[in-house]
Order: structure tokens, then sequence, then C-alpha cells
């Protein structure tokens, strides 16, 4: 049911998209927005890392 309801809102947005809009973007904005993607995951691979490194540290586990 729920694969029914994903695919008729995915078959609505394909529609509205516009074609020329998606396919003719300078290379420049393709690139940037790769960047800031890109960015986003490292940092939010930090906080986690960082986070299980501070729960770790509180449970008493050390690295040396």
């Amino acid at each position: 049911m729920i694969r029914v309801i994903i695919e008729v809102i995915m078959k609505k947005l394909i529609r509205e998209m516009d074609e020329q809009t998606v396919i003719h973007q300078p290379w420049w904005k393709r690139v940037v927005w790769l960047a800031i993607i890109w960015g986003g995951s490292v940092l939010a691979l930090f906080v986690v890392a960082s986070a299980f490194r501070l729960l770790m540290t509180a449970a008493g586990m050390r690295s040396h």
C-alpha cells in the first residue's frame, strides 16, 4: 500500500518537474550543490562520531 502511494506521488512530481530546468542547469550550480551535500554529510558524520566518542568517554572507555 505504501509503495503504491509513493509511486503515485513520484509520478506526480516527475510530471510537475520542468525538464529544461533540470537538464540545462549550469555545471557550476551542479558542482556547488554537490559540494554542499558532501559537506553536509561530512558534518553529519562528524557530529555522530563525536557523540559516540562522548558517550564512550562518559562510560569510562578511554583510548589509552
